[in-house]
């Protein structure tokens, strides 16, 4: 996987990270990520899935409702968070390397709540594989790799490939948080 580390500490850009990395290299590492988080989670049960974990930090400044804002975050509600995360960063990377420059969204979340049971995280992930590399393949031959737009918390501005990679970034900031769900809920089993 990606180490994000320098990036985080400000010791090399996004831009520098990425500039080496092809379409095939996406599709690796996305198949890697879903492989790790499917093994974080493979000896989970289903009341694993909407375990509710201790988490006195919580907070969603994004949520739907005040209600949300500092609930903490069932498993399925992760696996459903992340997963949207990173398929946004996929679909938003196609037109940029179709060299389409749109601002904006391309959101679509199910629910956290209708995630209840392992089978269906595991749906969700394998689901958002599929989606994810099959963006892939929806690049030209010759990407438009100077089409660019900027993100608020990167300096510069991020080509295609990187637009990719900020969802695997994403994915990378929660697997401390599916780590430690998964450790709790078992905990809370035996």
């Amino acid at each position: 996987m990606l180490d994000f580390t320098p990036l985080r500490n400000k010791e090399i850009t996004i831009d520098e990270m990425c500039r080496d990395l092809t379409p095939d290299d996406l599709r690796n590492l996305t198949n890697e990520m879903i492989d790790t988080v499917l093994h974080m989670i493979a000896e989970c049960q289903d009341e694993d899935v909407t375990f509710v974990p201790e988490d006195p930090k919580a907070l969603d400044n994004a949520a739907a409702t005040d209600t949300e804002v500092h609930m903490p975050w069932t498993l399925g509600h992760i696996i459903v968070h992340i997963t949207a995360s990173a398929e946004e960063a996929a679909f938003l990377a196609v037109e940029m390397a179709r060299g389409i420059k749109r601002e904006g969204r391309s959101r679509s979340e199910v629910h956290w709540t209708t995630i209840t049971s392992l089978a269906q995280c595991r749906e969700r992930l394998e689901e958002s594989r599929r989606m994810r590399l099959a963006s892939l393949d929806m690049w030209p031959d010759k990407p438009y790799m100077d089409t660019t737009t900027q993100v608020s918390y990167l300096e510069g501005p991020i080509n295609p490939v990187a637009r990719f990679v900020l969802g695997l970034r994403h994915d990378t900031n929660h697997l401390d948080q599916i780590s430690d769900v998964v450790s709790q809920a078992r905990a809370a089993r035996t």
